[in-house]
């Protein structure tokens, strides 16, 4: 254990700055706009302290802190850092400014808006670095709060529909996650993350499980699972998505879509896969098919799409669809005649990859779509633009950067992770690795369609005439995440480098020649 508490930093800076903007009642806009911002780069710049010190060969957790906290119910406060998880903080930490950024104009209670905001980012970083499901929960609904205020009071006309769909699935999917670990703690007096998973590997987990029932271990699996399937969201339990993230502000929407949609794939990771193997691995055919559904069907649903926001939330599912069939690829690959350990772990580090590409990606298509909306009398629509190249070259590059990222180009971000994740499904599931390529064709056509329509094409005077240049602080929002897309598409090796032993680790771990 450590006695420098850099975790808890990371996770209750954000915090306090939420706190200080509570009591300064008479700080203009500015003033909390700024003050927000500060705050919320902390967790860009303690990731890079966490990272700086980071060491990659050992694949256990490192910065621990561990504190007793209810001894009656042997819960702890402890937190813990790997790969995983600080791949996930350093994502957290690049995205939460630029949405903040992509905020800036808001001026109606923007001391409210920052201390929210800054609620949000804290219970994120809580999900990534705690070690005990009792405070790891608290963080994971705490984070519903904030979340349903900033879409209910500052989204758009139909927010609070929206914000009420958002909490309802989340919060229904939670309850049965809970019951879950309640069983769990009831049957081994313990809800350490570690240690059940040592017991989960040792088959001491579903022994205790089985005590009460031999369906016990299922129905818990199925609690868990369902849980994490509606934060993802895994189809078909997506419907929410669209309109929480087309009515949400733009700054939320780039979170929601770049961080939060990834707290429930890392609890795949973290949770489920380790201490429910072989539940995963006996459910994995199905649950193959629902994520194929995600790629395919979330891809042709965005086609079909004439609002830019909901186009980008479609595009969503598609891509966070992609770490799951990886994932289920690999668990129904255990135990199996003879499949390739080498493909698993490629499949591994490309679902890692992905969730940190794709929030990068997405979050820089929402921020083009809300200057667009902020300039044209809220017009989001796909026919209501024409030859915005012309009159913002500028703004349409970065733009065309972003959704070549997303589309996958080689040279940016996108592609490694989807690389990496087709090359590890190929070699363990060909057939779905086949039905999923029909996700990236219609990935092609929708954006190449959103890119077509909006840029070029003859002008439409109601939409480009008076098109405002970029100002500073969107450049300070969009050429960021730009520079990222060509830095990681160009050397994946500076993330990668991070995951790999621990990928290694992994795969080592399951019944894989």
């Amino acid at each position: 254990m450590t006695k420098f508490p850099l975790l808890s930093l990371l996770v209750f800076t954000p915090c306090i700055g939420a706190a200080v903007l509570a009591i300064t009642r008479r700080a203009s806009a500015s003033v909390a706009r700024v003050l927000t911002l500060l705050f919320s780069l902390s967790t860009l710049g303690l990731g890079l302290v966490a990272a700086a010190s980071f060491d990659p060969t050992r694949t256990g957790m490192q910065w621990i802190e561990q504190h007793t906290w209810i001894e009656a119910l042997n819960v702890h406060y402890r937190l813990g850092l790997d790969g995983l998880s600080l791949v996930l903080v350093l994502l957290t930490g690049v995205v939460s400014p630029t949405a903040l950024l992509a905020s800036w104009r808001i001026k109606s209670s923007a001391r409210a808006f920052g201390a929210l905001f800054l609620l949000l980012q804290s219970a994120a970083i809580g999900v990534f670095l705690a070690l005990d499901f009792f405070h790891w929960f608290v963080f994971w609904e705490l984070s519903l709060i904030p979340a349903f205020f900033l879409i209910k009071l500052w989204g758009g006309p139909a927010a609070t529909r929206a914000a009420y769909q958002f909490v309802i699935y989340t919060i229904g999917g939670s309850a049965f996650m809970l019951l879950g670990f309640a069983a769990i703690f009831a049957a081994t007096g313990t809800l350490d993350f570690i240690r059940l998973a040592q017991e989960a590997a040792d088959g001491a987990l579903a022994e205790s499980l089985a005590r009460a029932g031999g369906w016990w271990p299922t129905a818990v699996f199925l609690g868990v699972l369902l849980g994490l399937a509606v934060k993802v969201p895994l189809f078909p339990f997506h419907t929410w998505l669209p309109s929480t993230y087309a009515e949400a502000p733009t700054g939320v929407s780039m979170f929601l879509t770049g961080v939060m949609s990834k707290m429930g794939v890392y609890g795949f990771l973290r949770i489920l896969w380790p201490l429910f193997p072989a539940q995963l691995h006996a459910v994995s055919g199905v649950l193959l098919w629902l994520a194929l559904g995600g790629v395919v069907l979330g891809a042709f649903a965005a086609m079909r799409q004439t609002d830019l926001k909901r186009m980008i939330a479609y595009s969503s599912i598609n891509h966070l669809s992609y770490c799951l069939l990886a994932l289920f690829a690999v668990s129904a690959a255990t135990g199996g005649p003879k499949p390739a350990a080498h493909a698993a772990a490629a499949a591994l580090s490309g679902t890692i990859l992905q969730m940190f590409n794709h929030g990068i990606s997405a979050a820089a298509l929402f921020a083009c779509v809300g200057m667009i909306e902020s300039r044209c009398d809220g017009r989001r629509g796909l026919h209501d633009f024409g030859g915005l190249r012309t009159v913002a070259p500028v703004f349409a590059g970065l733009t065309g950067i972003a959704m070549f990222s997303s589309l996958g180009l080689p040279g940016l971000n996108g592609f490694v992770g989807e690389f990496l994740i087709f090359r590890g499904v190929f070699g363990l599931a060909p057939w779905a690795a086949a039905i999923a390529t029909l996700g990236l064709l219609a990935t092609a056509v929708f954006l190449l369609t959103f890119w077509q329509r909006v840029f070029h094409g003859p002008a439409r005077g109601a939409t480009t005439a008076g098109f405002a240049a970029l100002s500073g602080v969107e450049y300070a929002t969009l050429v960021p995440l730009v520079a990222l897309m060509f830095i990681l598409g160009i050397w994946p090796q500076l993330l990668a480098r991070l995951i790999n032993p621990l990928i290694t680790t992994w795969a080592g771990h399951l019944n894989l020649p």
